[in-house]
């Protein structure tokens, strides 16, 4: 494909992906995470088989720094799905460690 052609469905995912997740409801985000994880461990894989089959420095480059940047997206989706899950579960956790303390 064309340079111009791979830079217009890159704009155009960019506006679709945005208008899709920001017409997510709260409720909702977590489970979007989690599905996000998954793709994004798919993702990481698939940069690193391109890596490994690399044939110029110039491939190369571009392969490792998908890869890194598959990596921050993924460990940070983590993150955020941890620190939601936290937020759903830190109700429950001051009356249960009230209960310890007796």
């Amino acid at each position: 494909m064309e340079a111009m052609t791979l830079l217009t469905f890159f704009v155009l995912s960019v506006f679709v992906g945005f208008e899709v997740v920001s017409k997510v409801s709260s409720t909702l985000h977590t489970p979007l995470m989690s599905g996000a994880n998954a793709i994004h461990g798919i993702i990481l894989v698939g940069a690193i088989l391109v890596a490994g089959q690399a044939e110029s420095p110039f491939i190369l480059g571009v392969a490792l720094f998908a890869v890194l940047l598959a990596t921050v997206n993924l460990v940070g989706g983590f993150v955020v799905t941890d620190r939601m899950l936290q937020m759903f579960s830190g109700k429950n956790k001051p009356a249960a460690s009230k209960e310890g303390a007796k």
